[in-house]
């Protein structure tokens, strides 16, 4: 006995192909706005990071450490003098501005792990902006949204 087996028509494929593509474009677009909140924090991490670095290099070597961003450039540097090799040089994305508040571009975690200079300094990004804080004594600082 012979069966007859019936497939789906062309019509029938391409219409559940279609939703399918809308689907997906949907949720392609809705993606987007995390990856800049991603992107967004992992800056702000690794800047983190960084300063932690320079702030405990500079106390367990017992010497200055120079932090120098440079928005025109879009990068920041922590160097230990100009004849010494930098300590760290990281770019940044041309889709984040930095710019001076009550503490300028460039600072110094000293010896003993305080900065010269306290106040903040500004993070501007797509969405939103940032303000970093360094703290009177101990060189202690935190991120806060604008």
């Amino acid at each position: 006995m012979l069966t007859q087996q019936k497939g789906f028509t062309l019509i029938e494929s391409l219409l559940v192909l279609s939703i399918f593509m809308i689907i997906s474009s949907i949720t392609a677009f809705s993606l987007q706005p995390h990856h800049s909140v991603i992107e967004d924090k992992a800056l702000l991490s690794q800047l983190q990071a960084d300063l932690l670095y320079a702030q405990q290099y500079a106390i367990s070597h017992q010497h200055e450490v120079s932090v120098v961003i440079m928005p025109n450039e879009y990068k920041y540097e922590m160097i230990l003098r100009t004849e010494r090799p930098m300590i760290i040089e990281r770019s940044y994305s041309k889709n984040y501005k930095f710019s001076e508040g009550s503490l300028p571009l460039y600072f110094k975690f000293l010896s003993d792990g305080n900065v010269n200079k306290f106040g903040s300094f500004f993070i501007q990004t797509k969405r939103k902006s940032y303000r970093l804080t360094f703290l009177i004594g101990k060189g202690r600082f935190y991120v806060t949204e604008q």
